[in-house]
């Protein structure tokens, strides 16, 4: 009877055991399963809270953080992990980021790792080629994604400027710059005396005063800095495109929850979307303000200001030789040109009116309102009311559309045409035109 209760007490401690080891192995299964294996979770927590240290190309070559893989397989399945694990988007920012921007250089034909915008032009030929391509052939898939329209339109007149940059720094002697912006100076001063000279444009006058001074070290120094503009527009705005085309609004607004942009730029991708006309063409404005603000407008304070005059000449300059693609936008010279109040000698109020602008490129605002009333509005035209026209252009191989827009080298020509091309006419008539 002892033996037989011992026996019982035996098998009921047995298994409560049992129960105990199936309950712990459960619990270490369910463990597991929630978490993966721990490599796999290692290796995740490796790309968690990252700084974007490279969002800004100015930081150096390749993606957002030197840490973060190249292989677009590879960071879907982290990222795939990071949302299966509940992970907040705030921390898997860098690597949703990476993921994207990866996604885009792909699809364009960019190697993200090798691209260096300080190697310069030529070095950068081929990407500055395949984003631009990559731009135009968004806007001839889906007919709501004008910004990157005529980012691409915009994008010949850029690259074609750069190509002749680095040749004037190469190949070409700088002082003819200085020498014609004299002339300018001069037939100023001879027509409405030496108080108009004093009102030119600062970058004429420091045209006309440095560029002399100009040495091809800093032709390639700022053209340094504008291809980091190029890359830092293409890498803030290119994986937004190409999420929305792949996954749509979803993945637009898991770049908000993750804190890479702000409220106003999702509403904007929701107007995108809407189909309604209006909202579309408000929805790209956006973008291109948060394009000419947030992603590059520090960096052209920052070239305007290189060592005084030269900075100040050589954005000047640019601006003054640019030559649109898109149909019907003036070219900057012709938009709000110079122009001078002086008495003259018969004592009438007169006007002096030069063919070049009265500002400078670099300058947010004066950018803004060229933008405004010539870009956005004649882009928006050729989209709604001669597609055919426009799709012709943009089918063009791209580097045939680069090629043609090289207006740089001929800039002594410019100013000499300008400094003929001054013109003075009586106060009132002025005003009547206007």
């Amino acid at each position: 009877m002892r033996w037989d209760r011992k026996a019982e007490n035996l098998m009921r401690i047995g298994v409560t055991l049992r129960a105990a080891a199936v309950a712990l192995a459960a619990a270490i299964g369910f463990a597991l399963a929630a978490t993966g294996p721990a490599g796999a979770t290692s290796e995740l927590d490796r790309y968690l809270d990252l700084p974007l240290v490279n969002r800004d190309a100015a930081a150096g070559p390749g993606g957002v953080h030197p840490d973060l893989p190249y292989d677009a397989a590879q960071l879907r399945e982290l990222l795939d992990r990071a949302r299966a694990q509940g992970v907040a988007p705030t921390r898997y920012a860098a690597l949703l980021f990476q993921y994207w921007l990866v996604a885009a250089t792909d699809r364009a034909g960019i190697d993200l790792s090798s691209w260096d915008p300080r190697a310069g032009v030529q070095a950068n030929r081929e990407n500055l080629i395949k984003s631009y391509r990559y731009y135009e052939d968004l806007q001839l898939e889906h007919r709501e994604l004008q910004w990157a329209g005529m980012a691409g339109q915009v994008g010949a007149d850029f690259g074609g400027g750069l190509l002749d940059f680095e040749l004037m720094g190469t190949m070409y002697s700088l002082p003819g710059l200085s020498e014609s912006a004299r002339s300018v100076v001069a037939a100023v001063q001879q027509a409405a005396g030496p108080a108009a000279v004093t009102m030119l444009p600062r970058g004429l006058a420091a045209l006309a005063e440095a560029g002399s001074q100009i040495t091809p070290e800093d032709i390639r120094y700022i053209i340094g800095m504008i291809l980091v503009m190029q890359k830092n527009i293409f890498s803030d705005l290119m994986p937004l495109h190409t999420a929305y085309v792949r996954e749509g609004l979803p993945a637009i607004e898991e770049f908000q929850r993750a804190g890479l942009i702000d409220a106003s730029v999702l509403t904007a991708w929701r107007d995108i979307a809407s189909g309604d006309h209006d909202r579309i063409a408000a929805g790209n404005a956006t973008l291109l303000r948060r394009e000419q603000e947030w992603a590059i407008g520090a960096q052209w304070d920052h070239v305007r200001e290189y060592k005084g005059s030269v900075g100040e000449a050589i954005t000047y300059v640019s601006g003054a030789a640019g030559s649109p693609s898109v149909a019907g936008v003036l070219p900057p010279r012709e938009f709000r040109p110079v122009q001078i109040p002086f008495t003259g000698t018969d004592g009438r109020a007169m006007i002096l009116t030069l063919p070049l602008p009265g500002w400078n490129w670099s300058v947010l605002d004066d950018r803004w309102d060229y933008i405004t009333t010539e870009l956005l509005p004649k882009y928006k035209d050729q989209v709604a009311n001669n597609w055919p026209a426009l799709e012709a252009v943009m089918r063009t191989p791209y580097e045939v559309q680069m090629e043609t827009h090289r207006p740089l080298l001929t800039i002594p020509q410019l100013l000499e045409s300008a400094a003929r091309g001054l013109r003075i006419t009586p106060a009132e008539t002025e005003m009547a035109v206007r």
